[in-house]
């Protein structure tokens, strides 16, 4: 990885240029200059990744890679190059550090400047900002975005959103409404110290900053008035309601493994605008899969997300899995082997609730996840708020409640099945649920593909 970091360095600031100086751009026209400058912005981070050290990170592999493809279509006359920088773009937020996150609001920045009418553009930028904790200003591109979007149903997790980073300012401005009438009654000469605690929280703030601000002010007034004070209980549910509307940067939680937990609105966004393949766990596919240079292999890379189920048997261990899920089955769920698989996510489907925690207190591996599903996405297809469901209809498939679950989400660009044949095939009535979805079939791959 090494040399191909170093080559492909050398290769971006060939067409770029290095930073301060002049882009050469190609005989005859070159890339737009905002192309240039964002090839410039991907040179800086390969030189940081460089100067870090081997690369062990799946995902920021895979952003290497998103910047070669847009070298390659910045050098290549007709290619779509502005397509190639939006996906390098998400690829960087995919990887998840803040480094990656402030390469992605500068992308984003670059493509508003070529395509100021772009929806996917204003959509990058209000995710990169939101992952850097910059809510008020990702409100106002989400909001640009939901003006150039036309379809309603796209539009309704980034209204959510918008709606819930909303609702975590409101609680600060409620909070710092509440102090000053506190404060209004007190004496003059009240503690300087919880002043100074509220002057520094607004819903203005980055979230960690908004976060500390509010926890001293917190602290301060139920030290100052005790914890039974009305108006301190108020501020303590308004704190409380903040965090949990807040799911950035999220508290450590030892029953998940270190692993920030992904609701139902994480996972929507995780998978919005995606190609999504879920991988069957056969000797045929895993050989097919393991075969260098095999059609199957090449096929299952070039899908954004790669979901595998349950216990795998015969994948290989180093076998690319974006997406585990798998369903706690018997009475003692929690005695199975433990999931030391990596994974970017890992749902985890399971009841009753004693038993699903327990499950993931035992077997989850720290650092063998990024994500884990939270409560709300243990049983999918039985809860109201989801697809609501009777339970009379005997035990799912892991395959087929993942696949009910994205078909409810609504937001992948593209769902497959591969090598669901055989020992792997559905049972009768999740094949008549697939099929009535299926808008094609191709043997060679043993792929399905749903509407």
């Amino acid at each position: 990885m090494g040399q191909t970091l170093t080559g492909l360095l050398t290769s971006v600031r060939a067409i770029a240029g290095r930073p301060g100086t002049p882009a050469q751009g190609r005989p005859g026209g070159g890339p737009d200059q905002a192309l240039l400058a964002a090839l410039r912005l991907c040179g800086d981070h390969l030189s940081a990744l460089a100067a870090a050290g081997p690369l062990t990170d799946a995902r920021r592999t895979r952003l290497i890679a998103s910047i070669g493809a847009l070298t390659t279509a910045c050098s290549t006359p007709g290619a779509d190059a502005f397509d190639a920088l939006l996906r390098t773009g998400r690829q960087a937020l995919d990887s998840g550090g803040e480094a990656e996150a402030r390469l992605a609001l500068a992308l984003a920045d670059e493509a508003t400047a070529l395509r100021a009418r772009s929806k996917g553009a204003w959509r990058l930028r209000g995710n990169a900002l939101d992952a850097l904790g910059r809510g008020e200003e990702a409100i106002t591109a989400y909001e640009r975005h939901l003006a150039l979007q036309q379809n309603n149903a796209a539009s309704r997790d980034v209204e959510r959103r918008i709606a819930t980073l909303r609702a975590a300012g409101d609680r600060i401005d409620e909070a710092l409404t509440l102090f000053r009438a506190g404060a209004d009654t007190e004496a003059s000469g009240a503690d300087t110290e919880v002043s100074g605690a509220a002057a520094r929280l607004s819903r203005h703030l980055p979230a960690a900053e908004a976060r500390t601000a509010f926890t001293d002010l917190v602290r301060l007034r139920t030290a100052e008035h005790g914890a039974g004070d009305p108006a301190v209980r108020r501020l303590a549910t308004l704190y409380a309601e903040h965090r949990r509307l807040s799911d950035r940067d999220p508290v450590a939680d030892p029953l998940l493994g270190g692993a920030e937990p992904i609701g139902v609105p994480g996972l929507r966004r995780l998978v919005a605008g995606r190609t999504v393949c879920l991988v069957a766990d056969t000797p045929r596919t895993a050989e097919q899969e393991q075969r260098p240079g095999s059609p199957l292999a090449a096929l299952i890379e070039g899908y954004d997300l790669v979901v595998r189920c349950d216990e795998a048997r015969h994948t290989a261990p180093a076998a690319r899995t974006d997406l585990h899920a798998c369903t706690l089955r018997g009475d003692t769920p929690w005695k199975g082997p433990r999931w030391d698989r990596r994974a970017g996510a890992r749902l985890v489907f399971g009841d009753p609730l004693p038993h699903w925690r327990l499950a993931l207190r035992s077997r989850l591996v720290p650092g063998a996840q990024d994500r884990v599903g939270d409560a709300t996405l243990r049983r999918p297809l039985h809860d109201p708020a989801l697809l609501g469901e009777e339970a009379g209809a005997g035990p799912a498939s892991t395959a087929y409640t993942v696949l009910r679950l994205l078909d409810f989400l609504g937001t992948p660009a593209r769902v497959d099945l591969i090598g669901f044949e055989g020992p792997a095939a559905l049972s009768p009535r999740e094949r008549e649920w697939v099929g009535t979805r299926t808008a094609n079939t191709d043997d060679t791959a043993v792929r399905i593909t749903l509407r």
